[in-house]
């Protein structure tokens, strides 16, 4: 028997995204609670409910990272979708492994939203979301070069390009061409897939 959808609080305090992503999980058949803040939230939180949050990261007062820590301390399992206008690489690595069930920069794509709304679905129903074996995992980073694999191990530490091009003293397009090949070798559409894989 197919699950009733999970409801979604959205947490966002630019009311024009608010009311857009309301607008268009609702018409996917999700029941939604729109938030402004993450103290508006936290009154409208209910943990019986099984619900996932959709967050930015830039909120007025508690900021999103900040929630997301509040939550993880008091024991409150929520899965959480970062959905950002201000992210970078060392924010994504480390809402993601913060546990952030996906990290989406606006604008979103609609179809990659639902995706991880998806995963967030399966989380919560105690389903494994499909995940890559160890094995695939494994063969994908054996064919890795030496410095493809230490331009990984920098960016899973959050470090941007031009501080890895420092670190290991090459110019930044190199660390460009380099993060393409580890993406290509690896099948990964970015950071997210990469911290999954190997974070």
């Amino acid at each position: 028997m197919p699950h009733k959808p999970i409801a979604i609080y959205i947490v966002d305090s630019d009311p024009r995204a608010l009311d857009t992503q309301v607008a268009f999980l609702k018409a996917a058949g999700y029941d939604t609670v729109p938030c402004g803040s993450a103290e508006q939230f936290l009154k409208l939180y209910d943990p019986e409910r099984k619900a996932c949050v959709v967050l930015e990261l830039q909120l007025p007062g508690m900021s999103g990272s900040e929630l997301q820590g509040y939550l993880a301390s008091n024991g409150l399992d929520i899965p959480i979708v970062i959905l950002t206008a201000h992210g970078d690489v060392p924010i994504a690595v480390q809402t993601l492994l913060a546990g952030a069930v996906d990290f989406i920069e606006k604008p979103a794509s609609e179809s990659r939203l639902l995706e991880a709304i998806g995963t967030a679905s399966e989380l919560i129903f105690d389903r494994e979301p499909t995940r890559l074996s160890q094995k695939i995992i494994a063969q994908r980073l054996r064919s890795l070069t030496d410095r493809e694999r230490e331009v990984l191990d920098h960016l899973l530490k959050g470090k941007l390009n031009k501080e890895i091009a420092l670190d290991l003293n090459v110019s930044q397009r190199t660390i460009e061409a380099h993060r393409a090949r580890i993406r290509e070798k690896t099948r990964a559409r970015g950071i997210v897939d990469l911290v999954r894989m190997f974070g």
